[in-house]
Parts: C-alpha cells; sequence; structure tokens
C-alpha cells in the first residue's frame, strides 16, 4: 500500500497549547513527567512551551532539554529575535515561529499589512536559520487565510530557512473536505513539510488532522486527550490509533501507555477523563447491551475496533437494565459461580428492575446479594443449586 511508505511525524503541544487551555497550569515536575512519558511512547517532537515566559516556564523547559530524550525539543516564539534567544538559552533544537497570516488577523490584531508579516517571519527565521535549528513556521488562522497569501508566505519561508509550514486552524472552522483541498492547493504550489494543527470547536480536529494527512501533510500536531483552548486540539491517542488502523499507517508507538499517560495528564490539568473519550474512555470497552455483550463474549472483534490491552485497558462487562442472559452467566462465572441458563433467566428480571431503580449498572457485590437472595448462600464448594 502506497501509503506505508510515507513517514508521518507526530507533534505534541500538551505543554504548550495544551497548558493554554484556561484554567490549566502544569507544575514544573509535572511538565518533565509529561515529557518523558511523550517520549516513551514514541512521539518525534514535543513543543515545550513559550520560554520568553520567564520563569518557570524556562526552567521547566531546561530541565526538559536537559533529559537526553530521543524527541526533539522545541520552543514557541512570537517572530521576534528576543524569544529566539531564550529559546536557544534553554537549548532547544527546534523553534516555532509562530505569525498569523488570515486578513482578519492582520487587520484587528495585528493592525498592519500582509507585507509586515512577510517582513517579520523572514527576519526571524533567517535570524534562527544562522543558529543552526529547524524551524517551523506556523501560519496562525491559515484556515482563515487567503490561499494565495498563504503560497506565497510558505515559498518566502522556505527561501528564508524553515524546515516546515505549520497550517493552523485557529478557531477550528475546517471540515475534512474543504482541509483536504486547501494542504493539497499548497502542496502542489511548494514543496515544503506541512504539519496539520487543528482545534475541535465543531468536533472535527482528528478528522480535520487525517484528511490534511490523506493531502499531503507528513506532520500532525496533538495533545493528549485533545486539551487545548475551547475544545481543544488533535486528540494524540486517536490520531495515532487512526492513523494505524483506518489509513494503515503504523507509527511503532507504545500505545500500551495511552490509559496511563491520559489519567495523569487528566490529574495534572484537573480535567476530568469523560467514560465516553474515544479510545481511551472506561465505556471503550464496557459492554452492557445484551446483543453487544453476547457478541463480545464470542469473539471480540464483533464490537471492538482493536483490542483493550493496546491502549491500556480492559475488556468489562457491564451488568445493568439492558443486560442479556449470556452476560449474567460470564459475570457470575468471574466469581465462580457456574449459573445455568434457567437462573441466569430467573436472576435477570430481578437485575433489571433494580437496575432501573438506581438509575445505573450494577456492582459486583449488589449482583452477589441478588444471588444470595433467590438462591440462598454458597457452600465453600461453589454454588448449593444445580
Amino acid at each position: 500500500m502506497e501509503q506505508q511508505e510515507r513517514k508521518i511525524f507526530v507533534v505534541d503541544t500538551t505543554l504548550r497549547d495544551g497548558e493554554q487551555t484556561a484554567g490549566v497550569v502544569f507544575a514544573n515536575h509535572e511538565k518533565v513527567r509529561i515529557a518523558k512519558l511523550l517520549d516513551e511512547l514514541g512521539v518525534h517532537q514535543i513543543e515545550a512551551g513559550i520560554p520568553v515566559m520567564g520563569g518557570d516556564e524556562e526552567k521547566a523547559i531546561r530541565k526538559i532539554c536537559g533529559l537526553g530524550l530521543k524527541a526533539s525539543i522545541m520552543g514557541w516564539n512570537r517572530p521576534v529575535i528576543k524569544d529566539i534567544e531564550h529559546s536557544l538559552a534553554c537549548g532547544v533544537d527546534a523553534v516555532a515561529i509562530s505569525i498569523s497570516t488570515s486578513d482578519i488577523h492582520i487587520k484587528h490584531k495585528l493592525q498592519a499589512s500582509r507585507e509586515w508579516v512577510l517582513e517579520q517571519m523572514v527576519n526571524a527565521t533567517r535570524f534562527a536559520k544562522e543558529q543552526g535549528v529547524y524551524i517551523s513556521v506556523n501560519a496562525e488562522d491559515a484556515s482563515r487565510s487567503d490561499p494565495d497569501f498563504l503560497v506565497e508566505f510558505a515559498k518566502a519561508a522556505q527561501e528564508a530557512g524553515a524546515d516546515r509550514l505549520r497550517y493552523c486552524d485557529t478557531v477550528g472552522i475546517l471540515e475534512p473536505f474543504v482541509t483536504y483541498n486547501n494542504i493539497k492547493y499548497i502542496r502542489e504550489r511548494v514543496d515544503l513539510d506541512i504539519e496539520m494543527h487543528t482545534h475541535d470547536d465543531f468536533g472535527m480536529a482528528t478528522a480535520n488532522a487525517l484528511a490534511g494527512v490523506l493531502a499531503g501533510a507528513n506532520y500532525v500536531g496533538v495533545t493528549v486527550l485533545g486539551l487545548g483552548e475551547r475544545a481543544g486540539n488533535a486528540a494524540l491517542e486517536e490520531v495515532v490509533m487512526a492513523l494505524k488502523y483506518l489509513h494503515n499507517i503504523d507509527l511503532n508507538f507504545n500505545t500500551e501507555m495511552f490509559r496511563e499517560v491520559a489519567e495523569y495528564v487528566s490529574r495534572a490539568s484537573g480535567r476530568e477523563l469523560p467514560a465516553w473519550k474515544a479510545i481511551v474512555g472506561s465505556n471503550m470497552f464496557r459492554h452492557e447491551s445484551g446483543i453487544h455483550a453476547d457478541g463480545a463474549l464470542k469473539f471480540p472483534g464483533t464490537y471492538e475496533a482493536f483490542t483493550p490491552e493496546e491502549v491500556g485497558l480492559q475488556r468489562q462487562i457491564v451488568i445493568g437494565k439492558h443486560s442479556g442472559t449470556a452476560a449474567v452467566r460470564a459475570k457470575f462465572a468471574e466469581y465462580g459461580i457456574e449459573l445455568t441458563r434457567h437462573q441466569a433467566q430467573e436472576l435477570l428480571p430481578v437485575i433489571r428492575a433494580l437496575a432501573v431503580s438506581l438509575k445505573r449498572s450494577l456492582f459486583d457485590k449488589e449482583l452477589v446479594y441478588i444471588f444470595e437472595d433467590h438462591f440462598g448462600k454458597r457452600s465453600k464448594h461453589g454454588s448449593e443449586h444445580h
């Protein structure tokens, strides 16, 4: 398959864009720990923060640069020489140089002109190039920029020494078909690596990132759990698993760490990890519906696209309102109680009624109580009722 030949690189910005989420602050030791986890996972480049902020931010970035990780470490900068000097002082091997390219931003935010934007970016890029670091030039609000100006911007960046263009869907207004066409348009006119940086305002960050990859982008910007401003960014775990299972591009990540990393970032950021979160949510492999549970018990592939172990989760059969006899028997077998089909059918209405009155699925203890109320206590040697 032609796709297998392509090398896709993952750029994780949990420590920069993730921390820009309103209300999220990582302690320094947490930033360092997250960087180590991302490196162990297999992330190619870690955007560690904004060095020019100084203080704790700069300390944490210096520490991360001193860890000797396999991943490239990038500092984020405005197109300002002073910013880049701060990044270099921390010891990063890569810099992101970021400026808006849309007329909306140029007029209202920068209150400048397209020419000024090009000039700032080119001067900063040339300076960084002289220092011998890897350079990503970020087109902020690229998704609302004039496509031809974006091409001009990319060409100017390349001539000044940039290694890639970060295409930012800053306000999350793309959808995959538009994304594909936009990226293809640039790829056909400029031979420069493109990184997708997508936001989830309409719930399409991962879909847009993948569409960009299909159109020729070979870098994908992500965050753990999709942490990020407003609705967040493309989620690391979603992008890696989707590339593997939907596009046959295996990045050889240690995906079995996904749940552990998600839990750590969730705690550090003070954000809950929802049970229904794609890939790493605890509900991914919890089956309750009778037909689903029966199918999953017979052959997990009937209702699972990949195995729970692959992302650090476990399969669970949940007993509740929608359960059937197969699941009830399987659950009791876990407690060492072999129910007959007839016994399971007897218990089912009681189980369902309790689940409805409690408005949730049942705990193991509750199921055992139901069994004991119905059939009496068990002897040490298993069920007394056959």
